[in-house]
């Protein structure tokens, strides 16, 4: 099977949401939304990929695919869990009850309905499409709770004496709602208690994700329609620091929110403990068109997700870090020839940045203006109508006692993560074509990493 290093990859064709992400029995198992008959978005199947060490990763194949009534026309976003040995997936089903006669993977004004499905695996690898699926969450019926076409992705957790479960939903496509449900044996599940904010935060929140830190609760999800600034993507995954009731499964939402990336690219991003027990975080990043060998959408590096003081970060995960151990040099010698042929591979480019300071790394410019970062794509990026092409994070509270601002960068090919600060703020960013050059303005210093072998 196909094994890549870094940033997980389409193995071919079409990839989004991260899935089932968790670590069991000494992998990381990492599925993922797959479109396996071209690189463009149809019935969405799980791929599946693990790795030992969250840096090399191992395609496994197809793992669910539509066989049932109930997912008659795609198995979409879940999450998984662990009992007793076990590994169950829990999943959207979607059946659509007006197909489009042109395209038989799409269906037509949105005439369909979803489910959520549960399987389980012995092992982690093999599962019983055909025989294997059960549904434990049909239909919602009652408008009053949510809606019948728009509730889906399930996250699952396990609390001190039961199973609980969070879906994203809309209500009367007028606002998004996430709701919670209740089960003391993982099939038979009771709703429980809804929570919203209003039109603002978007029409549909989907990809929900809630859990505890040292720091108090986190709340992830994807705002469907959140902007309104002519760009693109309209819809856009945010955060919350939240207080959750385990008892009556309300949760407290704060009226202001961070993004999740604020490059504005990732979507449906996903949590999982790793095998330190730190929350662990990966999204998919939207890409505007296939990439160099025919394949489209990618993972971010895993991140460190941490709460402190009502603020979010999103740290580069050790084991990316330590992946980066093999020297390139000083700004002196990260110059054409050392840039070019690792980008694929990847390598991570250290330096502080003071007052208006600027690094160009192929094209892709990133400049400190007060206590901001503003990155600039626009000569390595698709010119459409709407592209996003200039990101810019709020004021970095956690500046170097000289006054400079912190940035690692990782890049490869087609995504530059650039950490600001320890991971107070990211910017990460698809590229298309960037140059073998490095250009500064006025650093001191810039250390460049590459990785050494799989085994680091």
């Amino acid at each position: 099977m196909k094994t890549q290093s870094l940033h997980l990859k389409a193995p071919d064709n079409w990839v989004n949401d991260p899935n089932g992400f968790i670590y069991y029995n000494g992998y990381y198992h990492l599925f993922y939304q797959y479109f396996p008959y071209g690189p463009r978005w149809g019935t969405m199947h799980w791929g599946h990929a693990v790795s030992r060490d969250l840096v090399t990763w191992e395609h496994k194949g197809l793992a669910l695919y539509p066989t049932t009534r109930a997912d008659q026309n795609g198995c979409f976003s879940g999450s998984a869990i662990e009992e007793d040995g076990k590994l169950y997936l829990v999943y959207t089903g979607v059946r659509y009850e007006v197909v489009n006669p042109e395209d038989p993977h799409t269906c037509l004004d949105e005439q369909f309905e979803s489910a959520q499905l549960l399987i389980c695996s012995e092992d982690g690898y093999h599962f019983d499409n055909e025989q294997g699926k059960e549904v434990i969450i049909p239909p919602v019926t009652n408008p009053s709770i949510g809606d019948r076409t728009h509730t889906r992705d399930p996250k699952i957790w396990r609390s001190r004496d039961a199973w609980y479960l969070i879906l994203g939903s809309t209500m009367g496509e007028k606002y998004g709602e996430v709701l919670f449900y209740r089960s003391e044996d993982l099939h038979t599940w009771t709703y429980i208690n809804k929570a919203f904010k209003g039109p603002e935060y978007g029409w549909m929140w989907e990809c929900p994700d809630y859990f505890e830190t040292e720091g108090g609760g986190v709340l992830l999800l994807s705002a469907m329609g959140l902007l309104n600034n002519g760009e693109k993507e309209r819809n856009q995954s945010i955060c919350f620091p939240v207080a959750f009731d385990e008892d009556t499964c309300s949760i407290q939402i704060p009226d202001d929110y961070q993004y999740l990336d604020y490059g504005l690219d990732l979507y449906a991003p996903q949590t999982t403990l790793d095998a330190d027990g730190r929350r662990i975080m990966t999204a998919c990043v939207r890409m505007p068109k296939v990439a160099e060998g025919g394949w489209i959408g990618m993972f971010c590096s895993p991140r460190v997700v941490e709460r402190q003081d009502g603020h979010i970060f999103f740290r580069m995960h050790p084991n990316i870090r330590k992946a980066y151990s093999k020297a390139l040099g000083n700004i002196t010698e990260l110059n054409a020839s050392a840039l070019s042929g690792i980008t694929e591979s990847g390598c991570l480019v250290s330096l502080d940045l003071t007052e208006n300071e600027s690094l160009d790394i192929g094209g892709y410019l990133i400049t400190r203006k007060g206590n901001r970062i503003v990155t600039d794509r626009t000569v390595v990026y698709p010119s459409f109508e709407g592209a996003h092409l200039i990101s810019e994070t709020p004021d970095a509270d956690h500046n170097n006692p000289d006054g400079t601002c912190h940035l690692d960068v990782i890049v490869d090919s087609n995504l530059i993560e650039v950490y600001v600060n320890d991971g107070e703020y990211v910017i990460s960013s698809a590229v298309y074509g960037l140059k073998p050059e490095v250009r500064y303005n006025g650093i001191r210093e810039i250390r460049g990493y590459t990785t050494m072998s799989a085994d680091f």
